[in-house]
């Protein structure tokens, strides 16, 4: 009998705010003993509980839930489930025993929040301009997970929250279920939409939807 494989919904949150330096969102670096990149830097989040579930109509009212209290617990901030705009889901592709399902949601920081991390599941975070974060993974400062990395290059195409925020509001969520494929120099993820998601041919003319992650660098290209 093969393995079971454990597909966990789960809920993340992309916190926006104006700065001088630009668009900021915040990234909070996770504990270095989890299993999922452990010690990266990403946004705030985790699974869906059974107490999230309670009284929730259906698997976007449960994740919103668990986005609030994920965000309280991992970075003390409060959040409403009703100012969650639901930017894309994404699926750990197959192989791994353990899959997530995650909803990532947008929404804009209230004023004089203050960030506290527990120095267990969430060890560091930093407010930072999306041009920088990139910047500084690219460099080798941070270590960020793919998902992250699309979203941040996604939100970085907007000049402030308030159109990042009514972009999100007006579109369909984007759903990303990563099909890998070698390329000199490292993989290729094409996500649903992308011309090549179906043979894995990444010459052929039609859209894209994908992200290079190679010695050169990562891409990600997305004009669907």
């Amino acid at each position: 009998m093969g393995q079971e494989v454990l597909l966990r919904p789960a809920a993340t949150v992309v916190l926006l705010r104006d700065s001088d330096a630009g668009l900021e969102v915040l990234l909070i670096q996770r504990g270095r003993k989890l299993v999922f990149f452990g010690g990266a830097w990403a946004f705030p989040g985790g699974r869906v509980d059974d107490e999230d579930r309670a009284g929730a109509e259906d698997e976007l009212a449960a994740a919103r839930v668990a986005a609030v209290r994920e965000t309280r617990e991992e970075a003390g901030l409060e959040i409403a489930a009703e100012d969650l705009v639901p930017f894309s889901h994404w699926t750990t592709p197959p192989g791994p025993p353990r899959r997530f399902s995650t909803w990532f949601f947008l929404a804009h920081a209230r004023s004089g929040g203050h960030v506290q991390v527990d120095g267990s599941e969430t060890l560091a975070h930093r407010w930072i301009e999306i041009g920088a974060a990139i910047e500084a993974r690219a460099r080798g400062e941070i270590e960020i997970p793919p998902p992250t990395f699309a979203t941040l290059v996604k939100i970085g195409t907007f000049p402030d929250a308030r159109s990042a925020l009514e972009a999100g509001r007006s579109r369909d969520v984007i759903y990303y279920l990563p099909r890998i494929h070698p390329v000199e120099g490292g993989v290729v993820s094409f996500y649903p939409g992308d011309v090549a998601y179906e043979d894995g041919d990444p010459e052929q003319p039609g859209p894209r939807r994908r992200m290079y992650r190679v010695e050169s660098g990562w891409r990600y290209e997305d004009d669907v």
